[in-house]
């Protein structure tokens, strides 16, 4: 895991403080949604097919469901994009005040358990994502690990965190010595898959998109690669706090790795440190 040094406050952007409140409000529903998800890990008692690679339980819509309720008690203004119940306007119609914080547009984006195939086998790798977008942007972003207890966030301008301490990704020289996420798919996926082999050390998948994007922001993976397949709730926080991390984000074409009117399962990301992103990216679409 890398450290950043330091305490991060110094010469720190002036907007950095402007989502303080967001980014406290996000680590607090994330924290109570993992702990409703370890009270019932290992004992679902519903699982149901959204198709044939895909599931939901009932601790999803639980989940979900608390944190809707602390949203919508919260920032009433504001939208709400979710996995499993989908988009919500704002709760209430009346406009609010010009030039009040609700005034330009923000949507909050949530999964409420990522990784639901290995939760509901009692595989410990999952995590609850919470994000805030402004003007359709992600401006804060919490990903919490209630099997490890531990809290990777971010808020736009602001220092990438690990349980309140900065991280920075992996400072490797060499791409042979990279451990990454990985899922390609597409034409001459075999091919393109065994260049990338060829070039790092291993791939792994791990199940849950969000915690394996996050661990670019730490190190822990050196980077991610996903070719497709992934959505707005997916990649919202984690890919924040991967950037604000210091690591390069961008879609497989090299361009801006988010946009919210993006389709599901219709994302495909590059999560590196800048040294290597390039290398890798021409590994991948080669």
């Amino acid at each position: 895991m890398k450290d950043a040094g330091g305490d991060g406050d110094e010469g720190r952007p002036a907007d950095e403080g402007s989502f303080d409140i967001e980014l406290a409000f996000g680590l607090e529903i994330a924290a109570r949604a993992g702990r409703l998800l370890m009270e019932r890990y290992e004992r679902v008692e519903r699982i149901d097919y959204k198709s044939a690679r895909d599931v939901v339980t009932e601790v999803d819509h639980l989940s979900e469901a608390l944190i809707l309720d602390a949203i919508r008690d919260a920032y009433p203004h504001d939208g709400i994009l979710a996995e499993e119940s989908g988009e919500h306007a704002a709760v209430r119609t009346v406009k609010p005040p010009q030039g009040s914080a609700a005034d330009t547009a923000r949507v909050w984006v949530v999964d409420p358990v990522d990784g639901t195939i290995n939760y509901a086998n009692g595989i410990p790798f999952f995590c609850v994502s919470v994000a805030l977008l402004v003007d359709g942007r992600p401006a804060v972003g919490v990903i919490h690990d209630p099997a490890r207890l531990e809290t990777f966030s971010a808020a736009v301008g602001g220092p990438a965190r690990l349980d309140g301490r900065p991280i920075v990704p992996s400072d490797k020289d060499r791409l042979s010595d990279f451990v990454i996420s990985m899922s390609l798919s597409g034409r001459s996926v075999a091919r393109r898959a065994q260049a990338v082999r060829k070039a790092i050390r291993v791939s792994r998948s791990m199940g849950s998109a969000a915690l394996a994007l996050v661990y670019v922001a730490n190190g822990r993976f050196d980077a991610f690669v996903q070719q497709g397949g992934l959505s707005a709730w997916d990649v919202a926080a984690a890919g924040l706090i991967a950037e604000q991390a210091g690591a390069s984000v961008t879609d497989m074409a090299g361009g801006s790795w988010f946009d919210v009117a993006r389709g599901p399962r219709s994302i495909g990301l590059v999560a590196a440190p800048a040294a290597h992103h390039a290398t890798l990216l021409e590994l991948v679409r080669t």
